[in-house]
């Protein structure tokens, strides 16, 4: 009886004796899940998208912006510069990494778009534009 679990606790009494696993088995594949590269907020300013991503140590240079149909992406590729690799290092826990992060903005504009990189936030600012009736009435004869 005094292995018993209240069914209220549960949950919680069965994922403290799972963190152990998770710990071991996620570990190896935390460096291939990108959601966390970077982290990116989306505001509705109005008449525009603010759209903020945190990309600290990032030069403007590794940064690509693109709007494709409604799809803001933004994509980093980090490298290390030689500077860096030609020192002896004991112990170092930068690395260079990949990742793009994306979001649909429905009635975003093509024109207008600004982007500004400061103290390592990439601000991107999106028009919107009037939204078009994607419905078409066609009479009958």
């Amino acid at each position: 009886m005094a292995a018993m679990v209240p069914y209220d606790r549960y949950e919680r009494a069965l994922r403290r004796m799972m963190d152990p696993f998770d710990d071991f088995f996620g570990a190896p594949l935390a460096a291939f899940d990108s959601s966390d590269a970077f982290k990116m907020d989306v505001e509705d300013a109005g008449d525009s998208y603010v759209v903020s991503a945190h990309l600290p140590g990032v030069k403007r240079e590794e940064i690509d912006v693109e709007l494709n149909e409604g799809r803001l992406s933004v994509s980093v590729d980090h490298k290390e510069s030689d500077e860096e690799k030609s020192k002896n290092y004991l112990h170092k826990e930068s690395s260079e990494w990949q990742a793009t992060r994306g979001v649909y903005l429905k009635d975003a504009a093509t024109s207008g778009l600004k982007a500004k990189l400061a103290d390592g936030v990439l601000t991107v600012s999106v028009p919107k534009q009037a939204e078009q009736a994607n419905v078409t009435k066609v009479s009958i004869e």
